[in-house]
């Protein structure tokens, strides 16, 4: 079974591609650090199963999941991998078609079985997840829908977003995805221009009033 691995972490793709590369069933085609590149080799070399980080620059991984899953012909597989444990990215990946979303923090073993039950066809969420949402279902709570105008939002946009919203600072944000404060304002403004908000404030009503957080 043949597997590409994006991530932007150099450390944490070539751990993985080491825990890979000790098992006879299992061969790393590709890594890569972005998703642009995440598309680009799963079209060339077509392998069973992407393993793609939710956040990567160029093209984050769930938009490389819709990517990859459009591709005329494609036979691959995507498991999604976050450090961060959100329903929201849940949906999200679920939505673009993926086959599985990990939690980084899953042990080895479990990520090599992952990856084997995604080639063969299957599909998985992290233990820790799946009680959630099942108890969500269950309780019949079901995510809202958004408004039409948050689509207009680049992924990144949406982060930064969601960022205002659970309080944070631009440096705050800016140390979260590593990335200068010029660039966090900028993404703000543009939130708040493709939105109709006048300020931040706004910006925080908006978020919890559609459910793009929850208190």
């Amino acid at each position: 079974m043949t597997v590409l691995l994006a991530d932007d972490h150099a450390l944490f793709r070539s751990g993985l591609r080491a825990v890979l590369d000790t098992q006879a069933d299992l061969t790393c085609v590709a890594e890569v650090a972005d998703g642009r590149a995440a598309v680009s080799e799963a079209g060339r070399l077509r392998p069973d199963v992407a393993v793609l980080d939710v956040r990567m620059p160029r093209l984050d991984g769930l938009a490389a999941t819709e990517a990859i899953l459009a591709q005329p012909g494609n036979r691959t597989k995507v498991l999604v991998l976050t450090t961060y444990d959100s329903d929201d990215y849940v949906y999200r990946a679920l939505r673009a078609g993926a086959s599985g979303f990990l939690l980084k923090s899953l042990p080895p073993e479990e990520m090599l079985s992952a990856v084997r039950v995604a080639a063969r066809g299957g599909a998985l969420i992290d233990p820790s997840v799946t009680r959630r949402l099942v108890a969500r279902f269950a309780a019949g709570i079901e995510p809202p829908e958004e408004p039409p105008e948050v689509s207009r939002l680049t992924s990144r946009e949406r982060e930064v977003l969601l960022l205002v919203a659970n309080a944070f600072s631009n440096a705050e944000i800016a140390a979260e995805l590593r990335v200068g404060e010029e660039t966090v304002k900028t993404h703000v403004s543009r939130v708040l221009a493709k939105l109709g908000l006048r300020d931040r404030v706004h910006a925080v009503a908006y978020a919890y009033r559609h459910g793009l957080v929850r208190p």
